[in-house]
């Protein structure tokens, strides 16, 4: 006999099945040659989700297992995708969870796709810091180099025409948004006619000649131009160019080849944004950083790097807590975000690149979980879904 209980959640079952596939043995939606020439924007929804709880392994180096076998509770992370596969909170194009360093749940949405690069928004900044951690790990900085002015890396600019107080601005301030730089509207507009202008180092030039003068009141967080001051220091320390450098000594190592990463006017790649990265691929960008900076045994980012650039270092509780959905504390590291996630009486750090809508990736060392998800406009935070609807799924 089946119990009123169990009745239920053949039901619930029954329903999920007749609107997602769950199946194992069906293929995750894959973009057509025709879709992967559209922009992002053109291409069509799905007409049906796909959600598996046994993801397939691809041979793309992510390990993978079931959910429910190799944790979380399987009914609550299924009811949350069909809530996500309704449109309860957006328009969600993917949403992975990976436990204990295994990718145990998939599904992709409306625009998603799983060998098409979604575009990641802001969340280009956390591989820039990625990146520079690369650098330190071979050797082209030191940790203690994070404290040093930024011009001191930087050897083709003319320090003669330099606005007072840029040659203070660190790495540090830059990891951080708190170089202090701020160009007007105008200013920019005609930079961006004579492009000649600002190839290279002559970025950098441009910034700190035309930057309102630099002072402690000035150096507050600013979601500006402080990326690509970090860009230009990898350039200039890395062998050859920091394009190649990227290429080589961090995506070739952790197997990311479907990519697109656009250039930026200076020449360089674009570090506030501009790259697109597939749905497993961000999985892999948490799961070395769970793995504090190590990929398949080989240390990519030195643990100190890891450690320091996920920690809280500029309080943004103000501006973006959610206390409503258990999201408080929420800081900023070197281009990483924190938040506090409650539940019951007990708070889980959570570390994440943010990319707006909502592209993340969200890392709780506590619980070994990365949770990616990917969207477009308009969407509810998938940081406070997180919170709210997956993190009880894990805890025991």
């Amino acid at each position: 006999m089946i119990n009123k209980a169990g009745l239920l959640l053949l039901i619930f079952l029954i329903l999920a099945n007749s609107s997602f596939s769950q199946r194992s043995d069906n293929n995750p939606p894959e973009a057509t040659v025709a879709e992967a020439k559209l922009s992002f924007k053109d291409i069509p929804y799905l007409k049906k989700a796909f959600i598996t709880t046994i993801p397939t392994h691809r041979k793309d180096g992510i390990p993978v297992g079931k959910l429910g076998v190799n944790g979380g509770n399987k009914e609550v992370i299924l009811k949350l995708a069909q809530e996500i596969a309704d449109n309860k909170y957006g328009n969600f194009d993917s949403f992975l969870i990976a436990h204990k360093k295994k990718l145990i749940f998939e599904s992709y949405y409306l625009r998603g796709r799983i060998n098409l690069p979604h575009p990641q928004a802001s969340a280009t900044k956390t591989y820039t810091s990625l990146a520079l951690g690369r650098a330190i790990q071979l050797g082209y900085l030191t940790m203690a180099d994070l404290d040093k002015p930024l011009i001191s890396f930087l050897k083709d600019l003319d320090s003669s025409k330099f606005v007072k107080g840029v040659e203070k601005i660190t790495l540090h301030q830059a990891l951080t948004m708190r170089s202090g730089i701020d160009i007007s509207k105008d200013k920019r507009k005609e930079l961006e006619e004579n492009s000649d202008l600002i190839k290279g180092q002559k970025h950098v030039q441009v910034f700190l000649e035309h930057t309102a003068p630099i002072t402690s009141d000035s150096q507050i967080f600013k979601y500006k131009d402080d990326p690509r001051l970090v860009m230009q220091v990898i350039d200039a320390v890395v062998p050859g160019s920091a394009k190649d450098f990227i290429k080589n000594e961090l995506l070739n190592k952790m197997n990311i080849t479907n990519y697109h990463w656009l250039t930026d006017v200076s020449g360089l790649p674009r570090s506030g944004s501009g790259s697109s990265m597939t749905s497993r691929e961000m999985v892999k960008w948490g799961i070395l950083t769970a793995n504090k900076g190590k990929w398949h045994g080989e240390q990519l980012i030195p643990e100190a790097f890891i450690a320091r650039s996920t920690s809280k270092i500029v309080d943004q509780s103000e501006e973006y807590d959610d206390i409503p959905s258990g999201v408080s504390g929420t800081a900023y590291g070197y281009f990483w975000w924190q938040a506090d996630m409650l539940i019951g009486n007990k708070n889980y750090l959570s570390k994440a690149a943010r990319g707006g809508s909502g592209q993340t990736i969200i890392v709780i060392d506590e619980l070994d979980l990365v949770v990616v998800t990917t969207t477009h406009r308009n969407v509810d935070d998938p940081v406070s879904v997180t919170a709210t609807r997956v993190l009880p799924a894990f805890i025991k």
